[in-house]
């Protein structure tokens, strides 16, 4: 039982590491040469994982190697333009001017009832109405409309707008005190204290989350059931 145990925790965090190593990516964003070695991998940690009559290092070697090659093809792809070409194609219009690409769709196996599910979702109903429809990589597809039919911009308009966008920092996080973030932003906890009192708070383990964002403004919530 124990050496089931530790053969899952082994290999889990193996996985675990050898995904961040990839990049954080979402499923279906992932290029076919990522999602091929997720796939892999996953066939490769469970077989030792089952089998104990087969040594852990005949899957952790395994594992090793991919990452290692796919670490090496990620770093080739950013040094030869050729190479990246090569390994992850390149995007493809299928839109060009309010006109389908027919020849584009068929080399990608695209077909009409996929594009227009995709425009649909984006709150387009025409082809018309596009201007570019590049499939990138991953698979996904950019729309471009026309100018005329997106909505209109301050800027367009030549109106004056403050940018009012600021980036919040967070300093307590579920009643934990984040000491880093409050160093960085040249603060101590004697303002943290005097912030939480104006929020009627006697301490940070009663916040659920405290921000403070480039104007210095702070926002507070309470944790709830607490005093």
């Amino acid at each position: 039982m124990m050496t089931a145990f530790a053969r899952t925790v082994i290999l889990y965090f193996l996985i675990m590491i050898g995904l961040r190593l990839m990049g954080k990516r979402q499923i279906g964003e992932l290029e076919p040469g990522e999602l091929v070695l997720t796939m892999m991998i996953s066939d490769l940690a469970t077989v030792p994982m089952q089998d104990f009559g087969i040594p852990l290092m005949a899957g952790v070697i395994p594992i090793l190697t991919l990452l290692a090659l796919s670490m090496l093809l990620s770093q080739l792809s950013l040094t030869s333009l050729r190479f990246r070409r090569l390994a992850c194609g390149a995007p493809s219009v299928l839109i060009r001017e309010g006109v389908l690409q027919q020849e584009a769709m068929r080399r990608n196996r695209y077909t009409l009832d996929e594009l227009l599910e995709e425009l649909r979702g984006q709150g387009i109903t025409g082809v018309e109405d596009v201007k570019y429809a590049v499939l990138e990589n991953s698979g996904h597809l950019s729309v471009l409309p026309w100018a005329r039919t997106q909505p209109p911009a301050a800027e367009r308009m030549g109106l004056e707008v403050e940018d009012d966008v600021t980036l919040p920092v967070v300093l307590v996080n579920d009643g934990r005190l984040l000491r880093r973030n409050l160093e960085a932003q040249g603060l101590d906890e004697a303002w943290l204290r005097e912030a939480l009192r104006k929020e009627g708070l006697d301490s940070h383990r009663q916040a659920f989350l405290l921000t403070l964002d480039e104007t210095g403004r702070v926002n507070c919530v309470r944790k709830e059931g607490r005093a």
